[in-house]
């Protein structure tokens, strides 16, 4: 990527951490791991899921995003971070989520009960070879739109696991404002994982909330993911400007949009994942900001990830 120059003064360069729970400390570009486990082209390759695991950590990613449902086959995204991380640096932090299940095939054919969640935690912490759990999401919906019945039953399950010493931080996860003011009832809820990007900004004033109450941000499909793109003019005209890419637009967005948001792109390319981490120093101008305004007005359409 090319020095940032805009012409208008630059915005303020957006604060680099986030207090996680008001008491642990994360960089606001992490790392998601969903894709490290997807075949590619009939086979997969691990050598290469290993190394952008290893290369994201090098590069600065203190937080990584991953859940047991992630899973191509019998390759499984937490096997494949224990396989390239551990003994885990001093420092990262490990996100997973639970309540979706999916069977052998890959489909999601029901959640979690409140009875099954005890053993979705302990099966990750199994995979990554864990005594505790940084922070767990109870993610809900599978894949319909966010909202939907009360959370409130699970979530109790969860701050009962975490009482034990089981889990570090609850965090919740494609849920509506009233499903997050239900959670935040029952315990300290330090982290939304909901669909949000410059191209997909409905979820802006649940992100607003997250930030006055000090919650992190972290949204799923920043970059669009399977089920959007990043083709529009108005995004396309900033990465021009500045002589970088769409991707790294939307990440440099999403870090000035709010000071609760904390970026977490996957990839399993290695150029990619380069060019993901170096969007951290890009820089984005009151003029590019509105301009970006303008396009997330059109949203993506598609399920939630």
């Amino acid at each position: 990527m090319t020095s940032p120059m805009s012409p208008s003064s630059p915005a303020p360069a957006p604060r680099p951490d986030f207090p996680l729970g008001g008491t642990t400390t994360i960089p606001r570009l992490g790392f998601g791991a969903m894709q490290l486990p997807v075949a590619r082209n009939g086979s997969h390759d691990r050598d290469t899921a290993l190394a952008v695991a290893r290369r994201a950590v090098e590069l600065g990613a203190r937080h990584l995003d991953t859940a047991s449902f992630y899973f191509s086959g019998d390759v499984r995204a937490n096997d494949l971070l224990r396989e390239a991380l551990y003994p885990y640096p001093a420092g990262l932090t490990i996100a997973t989520k639970i309540g979706p299940l999916r069977n052998p095939a890959g489909e999601m054919y029901g959640e979690a009960t409140a009875e099954q969640l005890r053993p979705e935690v302990e099966r990750n912490l199994r995979e990554l070879g864990v005594n505790v759990l940084d922070l767990v999401y109870l993610r809900v919906g599978r894949l319909s739109a966010k909202g939907g019945p009360p959370l409130g039953e699970r979530f109790a399950v969860l701050a009962a696991l975490r009482d034990e010493g089981l889990i570090r931080h609850l965090g919740v996860s494609n849920v509506s404002t009233g499903q997050l003011a239900e959670a935040r009832a029952v315990a300290p809820v330090a982290a939304v994982q909901n669909r949000f990007g410059v191209l997909d900004q409905e979820d802006a004033a649940l992100v607003d909330t997250c930030a006055a109450a000090g919650i992190a941000y972290m949204p799923f499909f920043a970059l669009g993911g399977s089920h959007g793109s990043l083709a529009d003019d108005h995004l396309r005209a900033v990465a021009e400007r500045h002589g970088a890419t769409a991707h790294q637009v939307a990440i440099a967005w999403g870090l000035a949009r709010s000071p609760s948001i904390v970026q977490i792109p996957g990839t399993a390319s290695l150029a990619h994942l380069e060019q993901n981490m170096a969007a951290s120093g890009l820089v984005l101008g009151p003029a590019d900001l509105e301009l970006l305004g303008r396009a997330g007005g059109r949203r993506v359409s598609g399920p939630a990830g």
